[in-house]
């Protein structure tokens, strides 16, 4: 079970609206879905939580490209929602990684050479996402949430982050 919800900053404050992800497939589509919650190019943050498993925030703000944290990567990694956030940049990954690998590829259809490639598909997988946060950890310090408060926050992290925000009402009304 995960919970998303958007809260774009107006002149008035927070507004809170819930949001479903199935039709998002990628970091684009949900920075899509974040700038159409606010006309005026304000803040707008998408909080997603799995399970109180991990949670991520993305922060966009007017075209600018999103900044992105996550709580914990390797639990995010096996979730749908959490590779959506998990790019290669945010991994530090090179996005030509993928393409080098297919081309060293053995495809003479040895088990040997089989075998050698699911190893180190497996490896490499494993190394790329690590347990624990990845991301923009200023992501909300302007906003009055530090670096050493986010990478503190509890099972209920969303909430909390409300509450720094002065938001926590209207984010409930969504839950």
């Amino acid at each position: 079970m995960y919970f998303a919800a958007l809260l774009a900053r107006t002149e008035d404050g927070w507004e809170a609206s819930d949001t479903e992800l199935d039709d998002v497939e990628t970091l684009s589509d949900l920075a899509d879905l974040a700038r159409e919650a606010s006309p005026d190019e304000d803040t707008v943050l998408v909080l997603i939580e799995q399970e109180d498993a991990w949670f991520g925030v993305v922060r966009v703000d007017g075209e600018d490209d999103p900044r992105i944290y996550v709580s914990d990567a390797a639990a995010a990694a096996r979730s749908s929602y959490g590779e959506i956030l998990l790019t290669d940049e945010l991994l530090g990954r090179e996005p030509a990684d993928d393409e080098t690998d297919l081309d060293a590829l053995d495809l003479d259809g040895t088990e040997d050479g089989e075998d050698e490639d699911d190893d180190a598909e497996d490896g490499g997988s494993a190394e790329a996402v690590p347990h624990g946060p990845v991301g923009d950890i200023g992501i909300l310090d302007d906003l009055g949430v530090s670096e050493k408060e986010l990478l503190t926050l509890s099972e209920d992290a969303l909430t909390e982050i409300a509450e720094a925000l002065g938001a926590s009402e209207v984010l409930e009304t969504v839950r």
